[in-house]
């Protein structure tokens, strides 16, 4: 072993191979090997070869290949998290999607439940409704049946009057004045309902020619029950412009008079069976003939048999 002379220093320096420019870093760099490190180690002695002194004697390319496999490693656990992140996104939004669609299923079984009640509610509501309407139907049938019962008893003809006079125009002529009195017996035969009764006004009628008339009080009638009406039947200076002849021949013998007439009047009875909702009208139309005698007045002239009921 000899010393190294200035000389040989100078020329190694000199020998030295020019540094190469810095390489740009790699995304993938392998990582020197064992043996390779022990050649770096044996490098620094100064027998070992230019190769060796180029290991040796490049620090920093070493610590930039480092910093380039760090880099890399980083880079790869980046990716590496960021593909979990995009797989555990996926999952979620699938996980979201299944229990939107759970809950849309649940929502269309709910919908579903609902209409099936409104229907079950609508028809029974329907069978309900038709039922009552059936009964009502019945209950309106049967009233039919229990159709009141109208009967003219008499008449009483209490007065009678004929005389020369004038009408309101000043035209004269033959005025009548009459007054009689009617009975009526009306009856109820219903068991379940009651009557509510009206009247037109009874009329004596000559013909076509009206004599006299009255009226008739509204009255209500409970279920079989009956009453006895007595209602009046007048008429004061009549016009008759020659339309009577049998009075014109007879007006100075009135107790020689018999005059035919006509009694009518129509009788309405309505029944509220269930309220106003169930009703039935019953019409009783009346039509008596009856003999006006001079000779009878004050006296009751049966019409049992001489009215025609409808």
């Amino acid at each position: 072993m000899h010393a190294k002379t200035d000389s040989e220093g100078t020329s190694f320096d000199a020998s030295w191979p020019p540094r190469s420019p810095p390489r740009r870093p790699i995304y993938y760099v392998q990582s020197p090997s064992n043996h390779d490190v022990e050649k770096m180690s044996y490098g620094s002695s100064p027998t070992g070869s230019p190769t060796h002194h180029y290991y040796h004697a490049s620090p920093i390319h070493h610590s930039r290949e480092s910093s380039t496999s760090r880099f890399s490693a980083s880079l790869k656990t980046k990716s590496l998290s960021a593909y979990k992140h995009l797989q555990l996104d996926d999952q979620r939004h699938r996980r979201r999607r299944s229990l939107g669609d759970d809950d849309d299923d649940d929502d269309d079984g709910l919908h579903d439940g609902s209409e099936r009640n409104v229907r079950l509610y609508l028809c029974i509501a329907l069978f309900f409704v038709m039922l009552f309407t059936v009964f009502c139907l019945i209950l309106w049938g049967a009233s039919k049946a229990y159709k009141p019962k109208i009967s003219v008893k008499n008449i009483v003809f209490e007065s009678f009057n004929v005389q020369a006079g004038n009408d309101q125009s000043g035209v004269p002529t033959d005025m009548l004045s009459l007054n009689s009195t009617v009975k009526i017996l009306y009856r109820n035969p219903a068991t379940f309902f009651a009557v509510h009764v009206t009247s037109t006004p009874p009329e004596l009628h000559y013909l076509q020619l009206r004599l006299a008339s009255g009226e008739m009080k509204k009255f209500s009638q409970s279920r079989k029950t009956q009453r006895t009406i007595k209602t009046v039947v007048k008429g004061y200076q009549v016009p008759l412009y020659g339309g009577v002849s049998v009075l014109s021949s007879s007006r100075e013998h009135l107790e020689r008079v018999s005059l035919p007439l006509n009694l009518t009047f129509v009788m309405r009875s309505r029944a509220y069976i269930l309220g106003r909702l169930v009703q039935s009208k019953f019409y009783g139309r009346v039509r008596c003939s009856v003999t006006l005698h001079g000779n009878k007045l004050g006296k009751p002239l049966n019409l049992t048999n001489s009215c025609i009921y409808d």
